[in-house]
């Protein structure tokens, strides 16, 4: 109704009749064919009897439409929900425009740009050094106090390893069994304090491993006492 009423308009305000409950589907109808129109509605609210703005949206679910009230050219809208079963009639003052905010939006799916191959090699041989690096730094020829030094040590020296030997600075070797006395300077030679240096930093780190290992206590295990043998006699006829 308030379709064919809308064509004939003329650009005139357009008055839907008063619809009864029961005919609140047909209101709804009609509402959904004129979203983002400007309307003004008359409610059953005291408080707000009558309400113009841009319909937003009416919800055959929920039974609900939304109003769009604009208050000022650059303010944002106030928007009104109210049930469909309120409203006594509404008003079409003017059409939906033919493009508007409630239209669909346009397709803002990127295009698809060229990737540069390069740029990809580049990162893939990047990733597969630092796996090289950091599988250099784990020596499966020594034992775990050995590894442990090496760890220690590379988080404040340049370490790596030369066999079984840990290399410090490319100056200073660690032969097992790894402690202070154990390093020597490497073929090039290298300055006392910085030998001395290292030696330090060796034991430093030993004694950190035989702190941490006398804080771990090993619990108990309580003594299972033993079970008193139960004498019950001879046996009768035995």
């Amino acid at each position: 109704m308030a379709d064919s009423k809308r064509q004939n308009a003329g650009g005139k305000a357009v008055t839907t009749p008063n619809m009864a409950p029961s005919n609140m589907l047909a209101l709804e109808s009609a509402l959904v064919g004129v979203i983002g129109a400007r309307i003004r509605l008359q409610t059953t609210h005291s408080s707000q009897p009558n309400i113009e703005g841009t319909l937003f949206t009416a919800c055959p679910f929920t039974n609900l439409v939304a109003i769009a009230v604009f208050t000022s050219p650059t303010s944002p809208p106030v928007h009104h929900i109210l049930p469909i079963s309120s409203i006594q009639n509404f008003t079409l003052i003017s059409t939906p425009p033919t493009s508007n905010s409630f239209a669909s939006p346009p397709n803002t799916t990127p295009a698809i740009t060229s990737v540069s191959t390069a740029a990809l090699r580049a990162r893939a041989d990047a990733a597969v050094a630092r796996l090289k690096e950091a599988a250099s730094r784990k020596n499966k020829a020594v034992g775990k106090e050995a590894q442990d030094l090496f760890d220690g040590l590379s988080r404040t020296l340049p370490t790596r390893w030369d066999g079984n030997s840990i290399v410090v600075m490319d100056s200073v070797v660690v032969s097992a069994p790894y402690r202070g006395e154990d390093c020597r300077a490497g073929n090039g030679g290298v300055p006392v304090h910085t030998l001395n240096r290292v030696r330090k930093v060796v034991d430093n780190e030993r004694k950190r491993f035989a702190d941490r290992e006398r804080k771990v206590v090993v619990p108990a295990v309580p003594a299972v006492p033993a079970i008193p043998a139960v004498h019950t006699g001879p046996r009768k006829g035995g």
